[in-house]
């Protein structure tokens, strides 16, 4: 049974309508089926289609993204990766069944893959946490870049959580500190990782895995820092007003795209993704060919200065700051009253025998 969302009203009753008009057998027993009214209410239906889903609110796209028959990261996992070998732990303390991490083969080429798993049921859900990390999750994925790293394997990840897992025990074995190593692993990565946001991407949950040299998004999953409700919760101590919250929050994937915080948005299906799961993951493949082709020709240390300017341009195009020349190095560029002292500093003796020379001639030139 399909499971619909508030606002598809309308497109339920339309969906149920052409269910009983194409099935033969009604409570009078076998009857013609009328293939003119079933026309008219599948054009009706295209149309109401077609003006719901052009018109989705910010709110409405986080409603979709959370849709209990999204594609998850497994089977995207399963149907675009041959020889996957889901490896476990992070060898300090478990498993985390939140992530899925292993390496595979995607179009003769080697990759590590790694996606949040919110499960497909409500037993795989508890399994899985709903996606939600523990600190164990990151440090097995830590783990894998590290070796993915060494053996320059790409890297790709599919990002679907609603943000890191706040629990006691999470909170005592580091959970903090993990996702912070994990966001400075792969930063310092010297392979192309490339994350793609099938649904949530909530919080530092997210970015652990999500500090790479491409970010692509479908068209209605979202990504923010925090989730609406917790926002409205926050600015206005009402967890209603999600959809002020996630108006503000500019979290859908066309606005972070505008903001040039992620780098492509893949079309969804009309209706979503759940609507036609494998016309969809036609363009994932054609994506991630096209992406890892890019880095294909890059050194390692081309691929490492690319993510570092990508992170550092974030900001500066619409921001207060333009059109600010972004340096190699991840640092902030000094003044110039900044630099003088810096290499007065570092030269200090041929800076001393200048100021010698200079207070010489001044002293020569006022006793002669």
């Amino acid at each position: 049974m399909r499971n619909y969302l508030e606002f598809e009203g309308e497109i339920k009753t339309l969906e149920q309508q052409l269910e009983k008009l194409k099935d033969p057998f009604n409570n009078e027993g076998l009857a013609e089926v009328d293939t003119e009214e079933i026309n008219r209410i599948q054009n009706e239906l295209d149309k109401k289609f077609e003006e719901v889903y052009s018109n989705l609110n910010r709110w409405q796209k986080t409603l979709l993204a959370r849709h209990e028959e999204r594609p998850r990261a497994n089977f995207f996992i399963n149907s675009l990766f041959s020889n996957f070998i889901d490896l476990a732990g992070d060898r300090q303390f478990a498993d985390d069944k939140s992530v899925l991490a292993g390496f595979g083969v995607f179009e003769d080429q080697s990759v590590l893959v790694m996606g949040q798993e919110k499960g497909e049921d409500l037993n795989s859900r508890i399994e899985r946490n709903f996606g939600m990390m523990r600190p164990e999750g990151y440090r097995k994925c830590i783990r894998l870049m590290k070796l993915a790293d060494k053996f320059n394997i790409p890297i790709i990840s599919f990002i679907d959580t609603p943000g890191a897992y706040p629990g006691v025990g999470a909170e005592e074995r580091g959970q903090a500190e993990a996702i912070a190593r994990s966001i400075e692993c792969s930063m310092s990565l010297k392979v192309p990782n490339i994350s793609i946001i099938i649904g949530e991407g909530g919080s530092g949950g997210a970015i652990a895995l999500a500090s790479s040299n491409k970010i692509i998004m479908f068209e209605n999953s979202i990504y923010s820092v925090i989730s609406p409700e917790g926002c409205a919760s926050i600015l206005w101590r009402d967890p209603k007003k999600s959809l002020e919250a996630a108006d503000a929050m500019k979290l859908s994937a066309q606005d972070l795209f505008n903001l040039g915080i992620i780098d492509e948005v893949i079309k969804e299906p009309l209706g979503g993704a759940h609507r036609d799961k494998n016309a969809l993951l036609i363009d994932v493949a054609k994506s991630i060919k096209k992406n890892l082709y890019e880095f294909s020709e890059m050194t390692r240390e081309d691929i490492l200065n690319h993510r570092k300017q990508k992170f550092l341009t974030i900001g500066r195009k619409k921001g207060f700051i333009k059109d600010i020349e972004i340096k190699d190095k991840m640092t902030m560029q000094k003044n110039i009253i900044l630099n003088v002292k810096q290499k007065i500093y570092e030269n200090k003796i041929i800076t001393s025998v200048i100021l010698a020379f200079v207070f010489l001639v001044l002293l020569m030139l006022i006793y002669l």
